[in-house]
């Protein structure tokens, strides 16, 4: 029984009242997803196309593979440091404005790093690219929060992580058309081109967010008095069952690190794929830039079916604990396959696909856990630990894998490393106490 279910058939909510429920609740997710849906794809979109940038970058620059592994990294330094204070200004100025300032500050300087010349200029416009994105993604997660109760939050989160995958199969090949088909246009480089027009509509969307989003629950002109008295109620009400709701209590709870520790893990594989997958593809045989894209984007679209059916079976089951870890083993498996055969496209690009879906799915899952287990400042500044913490591992990630491609002359070395990775995130997955993680609401 799924935890929406349960809700339905406890004895306070009548079978009509538990279908005008689930109307209003589809209601809310078609107004709120499908803005949060494009603004963190291009956010994902923003923050990796910098792995497509290095196919031409590289040679123009005269960059080695440690530079562009560190500059790729050094964005997550930049987050690090600002997401907790950034997600503690949004839950007090408000979420509207907030995001809406982070995209449209990330969307300019996205833009920007096509006047990248120097290493320097590369490490500075990544990490303040890092500095203006920092809180987004947790604050997105926490605004859900103001909305939806946990019990109903799975299939919310699983529809907004969708954008990930989303953004690897349009961004794919629209990164590599835009460096075939704009390559040396107007004295530029199609790198240039490539993130110039892939920066400008996070500035645009950031507008649509100031002007269509809402704060609270009683800022919603689109839901009646009766809508947002039921949505407030079961808010309340499930809420009075989390066991953190200050910021000293996000701080205090060793779940909290735990959780940091998986998180890490799972980023380790997600920023190993998403920097240097394009790489991979390249030398596994698939040659052009338009078709490097193309091929990129097998694997994103199997991870979102992926994610989806994960998720509807995750919750059918009511055990987050057992699919996180398996989802993240197999991830770890077919990594390290995808390096067995790196030198066969069929069977290298088949690996990465599994790898791929088996990382994301893990990641969809894992974010299931603190939204169940914190509240209210807690729960910002929980949310915000975790992702900060765990960001690191885009910081690690790009750049062991390319100093040790540096040094060893191969990619296969920094990919074993991720895979193990994975292996840790399943293992203290299993380890984590079920009746906290696989608990039901009352």
């Amino acid at each position: 029984m799924t935890d929406a279910q349960a809700l339905e058939n406890s004895s306070y909510l009548s079978s009509a009242q538990a279908a005008s429920q689930e109307a209003l609740y589809r209601k809310v997710l078609w107004r709120l997803v499908p803005i949060l849906f494009l603004s963190y794809a291009m956010s994902y979109l923003d923050r990796i196309n910098v792995g497509f940038a290095k196919l031409q970058m590289l040679g123009d620059l005269g960059f080695s593979e440690t530079i562009y592994g560190l500059g790729a990294g050094v964005f997550f330094l930049g987050y690090f440091i600002f997401e907790v204070p950034s997600n503690l200004i949004l839950h007090r100025v408000g979420a509207r404005r907030w995001i809406a300032r982070i995209m449209i500050t990330w969307g300019l300087l996205s833009s920007a790093m096509m006047f990248v010349k120097t290493p320097m200029s590369f490490y500075v416009l990544r990490f303040l690219l890092g500095v203006a994105e920092a809180g987004f993604f947790p604050g997105i997660v926490l605004y859900l929060t103001y909305w939806i109760p946990p019990s109903r939050l799975g299939k919310a989160l699983a529809l907004f992580f969708l954008a990930v995958p989303i953004s690897g199969v349009v961004g794919g090949p629209l990164s590599g058309w835009l460096l075939q088909s704009f390559h040396q246009v107007g004295s530029l480089q199609g790198w240039q081109w490539m993130l110039l027009i892939e920066g400008l509509p996070s500035v645009l969307l950031g507008v649509v967010v100031l002007v269509m989003l809402r704060d609270h629950i009683k800022d919603a002109a689109w839901l009646d008095e009766n809508e947002k008295k039921i949505l407030a109620r079961n808010l309340e009400r499930e809420n009075t069952r989390i066991i953190g709701v200050s910021v000293k209590d996000a701080f205090a709870l060793p779940l909290v690190w735990v959780l940091c520790l998986i998180e890490f893990c799972i980023g380790l594989g997600i920023y190993g794929m998403g920097f240097w997958m394009p790489t991979m593809i390249r030398e596994s045989g698939v040659s052009g830039m338009l078709n490097i894209g193309l091929f990129s984007a097998i694997p994103y679209g199997v991870a979102a079916i992926s994610m989806v059916w994960v998720a509807k079976v995750a919750d059918a089951r009511g055990d987050r604990k057992f699919f996180l870890a398996l989802a993240a083993l197999i991830g770890a498996v077919a990594l390290y396959l995808s390096m067995s055969f790196k030198d066969t496209t069929v069977f290298a690009i088949a690996a990465l696909t599994v790898a791929t879906a088996g990382i994301l799915t893990a990641f969809a899952q894992f974010w299931r856990l603190p939204t169940v287990l914190l509240s209210g400042r807690a729960a910002a500044a929980g949310i915000a630990i975790i992702s900060s913490v765990a960001n690191l591992s885009g910081f690690a990630s790009p750049y062991l894998v390319g100093w040790l491609r540096d040094t060893t002359g191969s990619g296969a070395v920094g990919m074993y490393l991720t895979a193990g990775s994975l292996v840790v995130a399943a293992v203290v997955t299993i380890l984590l106490p079920g009746r906290l993680v696989n608990r039901q609401p009352d």
